[in-house]
């Protein structure tokens, strides 16, 4: 029987050395100045050479996709065991402790951008993969790493990668929790814009402008408008919006200047996947201005988000609210609101249980659109993504989780979007274990060296199971 955290003990030095010099590569998405070596940047090919490098190293077969994206093979036989992981990663931001990219080890763990998000847990698969090697364990299938570099903008390194290789029978993401994400809703953005308007007789209230919000899956933490009118008027509104701010205990401001008055408000901003943990600013302010006698166009955009968006983020309003046992309830944010000149547009983020079809959800939202002249336009949309909690990847991973921790592995539904659903049949499966904080994309970005090395344990095991 294998030890496998004793093989990964023995292997720890080497492991967290190849680590630091991945981490020290800068793989910041940079389009500035594309070459057909290095499409995404010069800091991304040279993590994805790395990578492939390493693997080619240290005995296993490798293969570059157009440098966009590549793989690292091992074992024999018709099926295909898949493990994807990235190495591209946000950009760094400000406020570090110490160099983003210096991959510094203090305090037991690893502080660099990209350390839990996925470089750390891509190293921790390539050395289960070198374990299994390494063993001589008998298989019965190929493993094989699929290495990405667009994950964290638009995913075009995978999309690319499986329009020319085969896609594994089954497969695993290290790039989100342990123990198993088996369910992921399906997301659809879109925007509601309004259509031509025929030129409006001028009012004395007029909206000028609305704003709030810059992308659909963050809910908006700032909102302002612009109303022109009377002094009279304008005075009656300020006023009345002390009043809103202070029963609301909001922040915000109002200042009039020559007939025009500007409304600011401050909400707070969560991810689009749990909107009712934030305050939606602009949703807010609608509600404010409810009212307000404006102009047809001013009342049509404000009208519209009174009626079917303000306090109702499960879709009751437009009846497409929908729940299941497997992942839960469809949620909407609507994450951006603008209104300049008679024109408006309103930008959500949709997640549907995976049960729910968005071919029926589409034009009922489209007929309550029509009621106010705005037309809905898909920008993007990804289908659920469920592997059956029987299946037997799914059996697996359980068991050699249970096994390795001691603990029961729940099986867990998100409506975000991991890597995982780019697999026919694949999980999310860590590195991140139950109960650690969520550092990925913030400010001194680590991973914690003891739970790598369980990881990489965990990760050993499973492939191997998977494809002895």
């Amino acid at each position: 029987m294998v030890e496998w955290i004793e093989e990964v003990e023995k292997r720890k030095d080497d492991l967290i050395k190849d680590l630091q010099n991945l981490l020290r590569i800068r793989s910041v998405l940079d389009e500035e100045k594309p070459t057909d070596d290095a499409p995404f940047g010069i800091g991304i090919k040279e993590a994805l050479d790395f990578m492939l490098k390493t693997g080619e190293r240290n005995g296993f077969s490798i293969k570059n996709v157009d440098q966009i994206a590549g793989h690292l093979e091992m074992g024999q036989g018709e099926d295909l065991i898949g493990v994807l992981c990235h190495v591209d990663v946000v950009p760094e931001g400000d406020g570090w402790s110490s160099d983003p990219f210096g991959a510094e080890i203090r305090d037991g763990k690893i502080f660099a951008r990209g350390a839990i998000d996925d470089k750390g847990p891509t190293i921790a698969a390539l050395y289960a993969m070198q374990i299994i090697k390494e063993l001589g364990l008998p298989l019965s299938k190929r493993i094989r790493m699929i290495v990405g570099t667009d994950e964290e903008s638009n995913w075009r390194c995978v999309d690319r990668y499986f329009k020319k290789e085969e896609m594994p029978s089954a497969g695993f993401a290290p790039d989100a929790v342990f123990p198993i994400i088996h369910a992921e809703k399906g997301i659809a953005d879109f925007e509601l814009v309004s259509r031509e308007h025929r030129n409006e007789e001028e009012l004395e209230t007029e909206l000028l402008s609305f704003q709030s919000g810059q992308r659909l899956n963050m809910v908006p933490d700032r909102a302002l408008a612009e109303i022109k009118g009377s002094n009279q008027m304008m005075e009656q509104i300020s006023g009345r919006y002390k009043e809103f701010l202070d029963q609301n205990s909001f922040q915000g401001s109002s200042s009039l200047n020559e007939e025009k008055l500007t409304l600011s408000l401050e909400g707070i901003s969560v991810h689009g996947s749990e909107p009712d943990k934030g305050i939606n600013a602009g949703l807010q302010m609608a509600g404010f201005l409810k009212g307000v006698p404006f102009q047809q166009k001013g009342l049509t955009f404000i009208g519209f988000l009174n009626d079917f968006m303000l306090n109702d983020s499960k879709g009751n309003k437009l009846g497409v609210a929908f729940k299941d046992e497997i992942s839960g309830e469809l949620t909407m944010n609507v994450g951006t609101m603008s209104f300049s000149k008679g024109f408006s547009k309103i930008g959500v983020n949709l997640r549907y249980p995976v049960s729910c079809d968005f071919k029926v959800v589409q034009p009922k939202i489209q007929s309550a659109a029509n009621k106010y002249q705005m037309d809905l336009h898909v920008i993007d949309h990804m289908v659920p993504h469920h592997v059956p909690k029987d299946h037997e990847l799914i059996q697996t991973l359980q068991a050699v989780y249970r096994e390795q921790t001691g603990e029961e592995p729940e099986l867990l539904a998100i409506g975000g979007g991991t890597y995982a659903r780019s697999l026919d049949a694949g999980v999310a499966f860590g590195a991140l274990f139950p109960g650690k904080p969520e550092v990925a994309h913030e400010k001194d970005e680590y991973i914690e060296i003891e739970d790598l090395l369980k990881a990489t344990a965990i990760y050993a095991q499973a492939l191997y199971e998977l494809a002895k």
